[in-house]
């Protein structure tokens, strides 16, 4: 069976196989359709200018703010501290300080962050066949937030500092539970039902916000508002390593079932006839969904959008594949989120703005957008 498999992936991969138009596939024009040498060829330009962007906006987020340091000197700094001395140092007295006290670790968690929610997307949009699915969307990051703020209002430090991420990740996988169960008819995903699912959800889980609000001091209510706009401010060392560990486990396990999650995208009865065991991958990608969500949601509350609109733009690009989809999102998570950060830190004088409400203005317009073409491309869903 396992020969099977990645011979049928592999058909998948180099074209030879399309799913049939149904409500479930992704909507026309993703890149699909083009021909193998071309889209491996977009998958390189991409995989190269992703990268180089990668590293220009991080030096260049790094060295914003109040104590501007140029992208040369921290460039140097970073060479230094790894014991290379080619380039210049900062050269404001406390320019080390600043990068590496403040802003290394803000853009180190802006990259895992915004990775995290990225391929927690495209895994999500895998699994339910859906390019509509996100974290945000169908309340899975409602739900790690719901359970972060449990910790916050009741002052459980059982784990130490790891004992928001779990509460986290448990919250994260009870609510991906529950939205794949309730949103399947027939052995399918609707588009509608789909939606309506993360509506509920997502109202059950601000109900219980609410609750917890009222029931907490003013420094828990203070805490409790932070998750529900998302921000990076006060992050330190010590939360990056942990969000580090989680966002490498979830990557990896990502990656290590990407080809399957092509074998899904052709339907259940096929992928199963091909040797794929379809309810174990399911249950599989939920928990990972449910472990990249809780890195993300653990110490930078509620930040909506980038799963919905980093995959589908890559997609767009490169095509379908999750070979190239899940590091590809991962990369360009990362990106747009150091940027979103950046406009947060830097849009307003003397001030941070939520970087939740940043992502939202993005990708709030683009949701609607995608909501119509898929419509279009399903033909309606009355």
């Amino acid at each position: 069976m396992s020969v099977d498999v990645r011979e049928g992936a592999n058909r998948l991969a180099v074209g030879r196989q399309r799913p049939l138009p149904t409500n479930d596939t992704q909507a026309s024009g993703d890149g699909d359709d083009l021909p193998p040498r071309t889209r491996r060829g977009r998958a390189a330009i991409l995989f190269v200018a992703l990268s180089v962007a990668l590293v220009v906006v991080a030096l260049v987020a790094a060295g914003s703010g109040q104590l501007r340091v140029p992208p040369l000197e921290v460039l140097g700094s970073v060479l230094r501290h790894i014991g290379i001395d080619w380039l210049p140092g900062p050269s404001h007295p406390q320019g080390d300080a600043a990068l590496w006290d403040v802003r290394f670790p803000r853009v180190t968690m802006a990259m895992l962050v915004g990775a995290a929610l990225a391929v927690a997307g495209a895994v999500m949009q895998g699994i339910f066949g859906n390019p509509l699915a996100d974290p945000g969307v169908v309340g899975v990051s409602s739900g790690s937030a719901l359970a972060a703020s449990t910790v916050i209002v009741f002052g459980l430090t059982f784990a130490g500092s790891w004992t928001i991420a779990l509460f986290a990740f448990a919250g994260g996988l009870v609510t991906a539970i529950a939205v794949y169960l309730l949103s399947r008819s027939q052995g399918k995903t609707e588009v509608v039902t789909l939606i309506l699912t993360g509506i509920a959800v997502n109202a059950v889980a601000g109900a219980g916000l609410a609750f917890l609000t009222f029931l907490g001091d003013t420094q828990a209510r203070e805490q409790i508002v932070f998750w529900q706009l998302g921000s990076l401010n006060g992050t330190r060392w010590q939360y990056v390593v942990v969000v580090l560990v989680l966002v490498v486990v979830g990557i990896a396990a990502s990656l290590s079932f990407s080809r399957k999650l092509d074998l899904l995208s052709l339907g259940d009865r096929s992928a199963t006839h091909l040797g794929l065991n379809v309810e174990r991958l399911r249950a599989v990608a939920i928990v990972v969904v449910a472990l990249l969500t809780a890195a993300a949601v653990a110490f930078c509350g509620i930040i909506s959008f980038v799963g919905l609109v980093v995959p589908h733009m890559i997609r767009m690009i490169a095509g379908p594949g999750h070979r190239v989809l899940v590091p590809a999102s991962a990369l360009g998570g990362a990106v747009l989120l150091m940027l979103a950060d950046l406009v947060a830190r830097t849009a307003v004088a003397y001030a941070d703005l939520p970087i939740g409400m940043i992502t939202a203005l993005v990708g709030g317009p683009f949701f609607f957008w995608l909501l119509r073409r898929a419509r279009r491309s399903a033909g309606g869903w009355a």
